[in-house]
């Protein structure tokens, strides 16, 4: 298996992680938080699509999903187009109220657009130097692994997140 396959693989399996976990849950559930400085569901799901669009959109020089699709006028949230979440306060996470279906539709949308990207790399396209603001600079290599990590992280928390609140129901 090459490289690119491997993150094919990898990127595959984020999108269906958070459907699992955010699938059938309400406003409320999605809203709540298990400790007052805690994310939401929902801003974990929001975040997950945002921090994976703002970062592979930036390292390949496409547009984002969340403005080229309209995405940003579909939620209503006070942050601008480059904002991932990251950073945010508590009050900032309870500003990112949306229904589990409005959620999943721009992680689905930017799963996809992932998906794309990767189908038109090659492995030699993962040496490429994305970002030389660290030492050592990032390769597109390292960024792709960097953002489904994350995503991945965030998807496990909001599984973690659902199961206590469907054992505290």
């Amino acid at each position: 298996m090459h490289g690119v396959a491997v993150l094919q693989d990898l990127y595959s399996r984020v999108g269906p992680t958070v459907r699992r976990a955010v699938r059938g849950l309400d406003d409320a559930a999605l809203t709540r938080r298990l400790d007052p400085g805690a994310n939401t569901i929902a801003w974990l799901a929001w975040h997950i699509g945002r921090d994976q669009d703002v970062q592979v959109a930036a390292a390949v020089g496409r547009p984002q999903v969340w403005t080229a699709g309209g995405w940003d006028e579909r939620f209503d949230v006070p942050f601008g187009p480059d904002d991932t979440g990251y950073g945010h306060t508590p009050e900032d996470v309870a500003r990112v109220v949306a229904p589990a279906a409005l959620l999943l539709g721009y992680v689905d949308a930017v799963h996809a657009e992932s998906l794309d990207v990767l189908a038109g790399l090659a492995d030699a396209d993962l040496d490429a130097v994305v970002d030389r603001a660290w030492d050592p600079p990032v390769t597109l290599g390292v960024r792709l692994v960097s953002v489904a990590v994350d995503s991945l992280q965030h998807a496990a928390q909001i599984a973690y997140v659902r199961g206590v609140l469907e054992r505290e129901a």
